[in-house]
């Protein structure tokens, strides 16, 4: 595939599943092996069921997750690209109750893409930003 097409399965994943919630997308759009590196998530077991749990996981809390794509470049198999998100946290998070406030954090993904499919993401985001946002840690100073 080309790198326009791996951007454009980015994109589609983006609105389609993280903002409308449709995780059909990943049996479409992810490889049967895919696999996401995200130091939240050390014990991801790699797989289409097991990514849409990982993103139950985040929409749960935040039902009404924006995700928008600030920045995104894309060389061979690999598109990089730079996110935010807003949300409201009224939902359980890693046994943090719902505080009903707000969070705006940003992140990088570099995915990788293999034989037409989504292979692989390697994930590093505000963790502890957002954490702060909705009280779960002091903020710093």
């Amino acid at each position: 595939m080309s790198t326009e097409q791996n951007k454009s399965i980015v994109q589609r994943w983006v609105e389609g599943a993280w903002n409308q919630g449709n995780l059909a997308l990943v049996d479409e759009l992810f490889a049967t092996d895919y696999m996401v590196h995200d130091p939240t998530t050390p014990d991801f077991a790699g797989g289409q069921e097991a990514f849409k749990q990982f993103v139950t996981n985040i929409r749960t809390p935040f039902p009404d997750i924006h995700v928008t794509i600030e920045d995104m470049t894309a060389e061979g198999d690999k598109v990089v690209w730079r996110w935010r998100i807003t949300g409201t946290h009224t939902g359980d998070l890693m046994g943090i109750p719902p505080t009903g406030k707000p969070v705006n954090f940003t992140g990088i993904v570099i995915s990788r893409f293999a034989n037409g499919k989504w292979a692989e993401d390697y994930v590093n985001w505000d963790t502890l930003g957002m954490l702060q946002q909705i009280g779960a840690v002091p903020a710093i100073g």
